[in-house]
């Protein structure tokens, strides 16, 4: 087994996963009855598992998050859409391969789906810029966008980028404006939108995509202004503090529903998406089928007012007078 390839987490839980492997092969060889020892271990291995991930900091649901064999956007759009046609390039400069979308199927729905993508593998993660779009990204999900409500479909976008490449080429080519001018669209787009958070969410990369009638984050994905890392560097001058920064910026899914900046957190399997992603799309479409049909069933006036009405109620707080 690859340890290296592990979070701190996962390590006690694979060590003992190779003993109960090893007493399995001792035991299929006949020559001696390990099956009590062996269901001990498991019960053992459960145990443990419900206690780690029970308990974990919001550094280790940042590092469970960007987890390498979480499922990607690509990966929900297989298994959760049908008929599926990607559409490329933003008829302007490029194709961005960091930002995938086009039309599908939800059900019998007709949808337009698109999100960040990031690689399997190292290759991969290079020519997807490990899920870090450029501004041509952006403005071919702009462009599906349009199509979208020229055609009246719903949109659904998955999140899961540490954030907008940040190269000197994108930002002349104006990768603030192409952000800024996504959520000019997003904010007045005729048709449902459905967000979801499925791996890390952060800053503006994760917000061109991110302003919806319903924003959805799954059990152990984290959504923020900022990374961990960048914050501390920013405050500390120290990205070694990370783990602290995580702390402060309240980027859980918990965490977000009670600050009820996100609608609904959706369940993982126990030690999360990547054990068994049959759960985690089984459970997100059960989301989909309870928020979808609640937002296509409004008027495109009263749409756009609760979704404005939505966003005002962000961050509000309430100023006491102060005592003399």
């Amino acid at each position: 087994m690859a340890f290296e390839s592990l979070l701190e987490i996962e390590k006690p839980l694979a060590k003992l996963q190779e003993k109960i492997e090893e007493l399995r092969r001792l035991n299929a060889t006949g020559s001696v009855d390990l099956t009590s020892e062996i269901r001990l271990l498991e019960e053992k291995a459960h145990r443990l598992k419900e206690e780690i991930f029970q308990s974990l900091t919001p550094w280790e649901k940042v590092q469970l998050a960007r987890h390498a064999k979480r499922p990607t956007t690509l990966d929900y759009i297989k298994a959760l859409f049908t008929d599926f046609v990607e559409l490329h390039g933003d008829r302007l400069f490029a194709e961005d391969s960091a930002l995938v979308g086009g039309f599908a199927k939800f059900e019998e729905t007709p949808v337009m789906v698109m999100g960040h993508q990031k690689g399997k593998d190292t290759k991969e993660n290079l020519h997807r810029n490990f899920g870090m779009a450029s501004p041509e990204g952006f403005r071919k999900a702009a462009r599906l966008l349009k199509m979208a409500e020229k055609f009246n479909l719903p949109v659904m976008t998955f999140i899961d980028t540490p954030g907008a490449y940040p190269g000197i080429g994108a930002e002349e080519r104006g990768q603030f404006i192409a952000i800024a001018e996504n959520l000019m669209q997003l904010a007045r787009l005729r048709v449902p939108v459905v967000v979801t958070v499925i791996g890390e969410g952060g800053s503006g990369g994760a917000l061109a995509l991110g302003l919806g009638d319903r924003v959805l984050i799954l059990e152990h994905a984290v959504y923020s202004v900022i990374s961990p890392e960048g914050c501390a560097s920013i405050l500390w001058h120290d990205g070694k503090k990370a783990p602290e920064a995580a702390a402060f910026l309240h980027l859980t899914a918990q965490e977000l529903e009670k600050l009820r900046l996100v609608d609904d957190v959706i369940a993982e399997p126990l030690g999360g998406a990547h054990q068994n992603p049959e759960i985690a799309f089984r459970n997100l479409r059960k989301a989909f089928r309870m928020h979808l049909p609640l937002i296509m069933q409004k008027r495109t006036e009263e749409l756009l007012e609760l979704r404005y009405q939505k966003y005002r109620r962000m961050g509000a707080i309430l100023e006491l007078p102060q005592l003399r």
